[in-house]
């Protein structure tokens, strides 16, 4: 079986979606139809009614539940009334008269109230069927809604999808090539990950032994400065030695007048020489 492509799956959604669209309007249209069909084309409708079937919209179905539900209160007390004094009518002419009894009344009047019982019961009934149908009605809605925005989500996956196939197909290239010079940016996730924690570890370990030689700073400072403080007075020493050496030699040079120097008197003088940069050496260590 051939996989379908992002393309293919987008097309059978919007399609689906375009064929199975339902809407408060599309649902009254069969309800809209039956009532035009059963209506006599002579008897006179209200505006209200026939407005609402030429151009359904929610307000409309509003403004035609209150209207009907009006026009059934009205309607029920006509009828009421009408059947009420033909029942008396026929009583008072009928041969002989129709004569009720007290039981007659005691029965009808219970009668009457496990109607109204049974009627009360049915109201409570339809009203919390009302009531459970409009909390699915809110409820659809939103999830309705939640669809409508994953919809969007969905169709830009694609563009994403073909964006992150191109990536992909770059980095697979790359590391064909092999333009990469460093090996660890081939690695694979699993290993790239072992890696990225032991750098961590790493990290963590260098900046222990930083912070513990950033402690340490102040106190070698003060212990460098006490080594200058005592390496000047060697140094004027030494300095001040050497230009005695230099001096030395110099009025040798100048008594023996240019002729070769006595040998004896300059080894003595080397090996002098030679004790005190010593000593200055031995200091400064």
């Amino acid at each position: 079986m051939t996989p379908s492509t992002p393309e293919d799956t987008l097309a059978k959604l919007q399609s689906l979606i375009t064929s199975q669209e339902i809407t408060i309007l599309k649902l009254s249209e069969p309800i809209s139809a039956a009532i035009t069909q059963l209506q006599d084309p002579h008897q006179r409708t209200s505006d209200i009614s026939a407005s609402s079937l030429d151009a359904t919209t929610p307000s409309s179905l509003e403004a035609d539940l209150t209207h009907y539900r009006e026009l059934f209160s009205k309607l029920r007390f006509s009828y009421v009334e009408q059947v009420t004094k033909e029942k008396f009518i026929r009583a008072i002419v009928g041969d002989p008269p129709l004569i009720v009894t007290p039981q007659e009344n005691v029965d009808l009047e219970k009668e009457n109230l496990q109607a109204k019982a049974t009627l009360k019961a049915l109201k409570t009934e339809v009203t919390s069927v009302v009531t459970e149908l409009g909390e699915k009605a809110v409820d659809l809605s939103r999830k309705y809604e939640r669809v409508q925005i994953e919809i969007v989500k969905l169709e830009e996956l694609p563009s994403k999808i073909k964006e992150l196939e191109n990536a992909v197909a770059e980095l697979k290239e790359t590391r064909v090539l092999g333009s990469n010079p460093n090996p660890e940016l081939n690695l694979p996730l699993a290993k790239t990950l072992d890696l990225i924690e032991l750098k961590k570890r790493r990290r963590t370990e260098l900046d222990r032994q930083l912070e513990q030689l950033q402690s340490q700073v102040p106190r070698k400072k003060k212990e460098l400065d006490r080594l200058h403080a005592e390496l000047q007075p060697v140094e004027t020493k030494r300095q001040n030695s050497m230009s005695a050496a230099k001096e030395a030699r110099r009025r040798k040079e100048a008594a023996l007048g240019g002729i070769e120097d006595d040998l004896e008197e300059r080894g003595r003088w080397f090996r002098a020489s030679e004790t005190g940069l010593k000593q200055i050496l031995e200091l400064q260590g």
